[in-house]
């Protein structure tokens, strides 16, 4: 495993698994940009969305299951699984456990990461959480 993969997924599994967002943005590049189904989002975007996260989740975990790097591309395939204690996205606590999984891929430069591209389903996790529709959410039957 080279330096920098282990930097990388170090970083990673800190931030979104145990919540110290400092190890990921120590990493993270002048110019650091996420791109995702949402379009692009900026450093301070994916420091939210990482506490957001952590703070919805009891018991989260972060798992990578696999991680390889080709020359300045870092490839991360990750799971994550918590149970849902606080609001998320909207959806308020239904104490039922979530797994999550995706992917992500971490352009580095300098040792430093300047471009991620992320991919997940977000209806996985409202599945999880049998919010089946945001309709039936919205009627109170979920």
């Amino acid at each position: 495993m080279s330096d920098m993969l282990t930097r990388i997924t170090d970083a990673w599994v800190r931030a979104w698994g145990q919540g110290e967002t400092q190890a990921f943005e120590d990493l993270a590049g002048d110019n650091y940009s996420r791109q995702s189904k949402t379009g692009p989002e900026e450093l301070d975007e994916v420091v939210r969305q990482i506490t957001e996260s952590y703070n919805a989740f009891a018991d989260f975990n972060v798992e990578v299951l696999h991680a390889i790097e080709d020359d300045n591309l870092v490839a991360i395939h990750w799971r994550s699984t918590g149970r849902h204690t606080g609001e998320f996205m909207g959806v308020p606590p239904t104490g039922r456990t979530v797994t999550v999984i995706g992917a992500s891929f971490l352009e580095h430069a300098g040792g430093k990461i300047v471009q991620e591209s992320t991919v997940w389903d977000p209806r996985e996790m409202l599945s999880a959480m049998q919010i089946w529709h945001l309709g039936d959410f919205l009627r109170g039957k979920a």
